[in-house]
Formats: C-alpha cells, sequence, structure tokens
C-alpha cells in the first residue's frame, strides 16, 4: 500500500489537541496536502474542542477530484467535487459516543480554490478543515444570521492560527 493512502491514526498531544482522536487518511497523494500534526494543530485552536471534558474523534478523507465528485453526487445529490463535505455522527438513543463524524476534503479543489482566491493554499486547507468542523459541531450558515456566526467563529480560530482573515477578497 503506498505510504498517501495509509490510515494514520494520531496519537493526542494534550498541548495541541486536548482531547481529540484523529484519523486521517490520504487519497489524493502527498502533494500539496498538509501533514497529520498540521490537521491536529487546526483542530486544536476550535475553541469547542479544546473545552470539551470527554474525548472526541474525528475521520478526515483526503480526496482527489473523482472521489469528490462521487461522494458529493451519492450523498447530496450535486455531480461536481466541493472542498469538504461533512458527515456529523449521531449516536443512537442512549449511546454515548466521542465520534463527531467525518470530513471529506477534496485536496484538487482546495488547491484551485485557493489559486483562483489567491489564497496560500495550506491555510485554505486550514480554513476548509476548520469549516467543515463546525458543520459537525452544529454550525451552519442557511440563513444569514447563522453564516455570520459561523464565518466570525472561523475568523477567530484562523486569526489565532496567523492565518488572515478568509472573507476577505484579495486583489
Amino acid at each position: 500500500m503506498a505510504a498517501s493512502a495509509r490510515a494514520r491514526r494520531s496519537a493526542p498531544a494534550p498541548e495541541a489537541t486536548g482531547k481529540i482522536c484523529l484519523w486521517l487518511r490520504n487519497e489524493a497523494g502527498r502533494r500539496g496536502v498538509p501533514v497529520l500534526r498540521s490537521f491536529e494543530r487546526w483542530l486544536g485552536a476550535i475553541p469547542e474542542l479544546r473545552k470539551r471534558r470527554d474525548w472526541a474523534e474525528l475521520n478526515i478523507l483526503i480526496v482527489g477530484t473523482a472521489s469528490g465528485r462521487r461522494f458529493n453526487r451519492e450523498f447530496r445529490g450535486r455531480d461536481y467535487a466541493t472542498n469538504v463535505l461533512s458527515f456529523p455522527y449521531e449516536p443512537l438513543p442512549g449511546e454515548h459516543s466521542g465520534l463527531l463524524g467525518d470530513l471529506v476534503i477534496c485536496a484538487p479543489v482546495v488547491a484551485r480554490e485557493a489559486r483562483e482566491q489567491r489564497k496560500i493554499a495550506r491555510d485554505h486547507f486550514a480554513h476548509m478543515t476548520i469549516h467543515g468542523v463546525l458543520h459537525l459541531l452544529g454550525y451552519d450558515h442557511e440563513t444569514a444570521r447563522d453564516a455570520e456566526q459561523m464565518e466570525a467563529l472561523e475568523r477567530r480560530v484562523l486569526a489565532s492560527l496567523g492565518i488572515a482573515d478568509p472573507y476577505t477578497v484579495r486583489d
């Protein structure tokens, strides 16, 4: 099995991610995809994850365009690859689970968007990861008010990582 396709589990680093167990599988190849430690750092900057008293588990799958398109078509009915898909875990009644859910991040889409928006690709990966996790935590952008709340939180988290406001238009 190629190194880029291996499933990897992070050992939680208390100073970085609190009580997060991250499973990362990269099926898109190494080029331009951040390393596991970057994802851990980004997760560690999300206040709701830092404040958790119990463990949280998250699965991230990095895919190419064909798989990204297939996931988006199958689960959202949209026939194109998108940047990030969030699949929250819904425990059974009475079940206690720390599993937040799954993210599918399409590496070529994130890279293309970063180029088009004149952003640093790694910063855009951070934004899409944080955006996806916020969806898993129950945030959404269906209404203007919800979008403002979610974007404000994204801005704060990214700023704490030294990443510029992703909603600022760049010339």
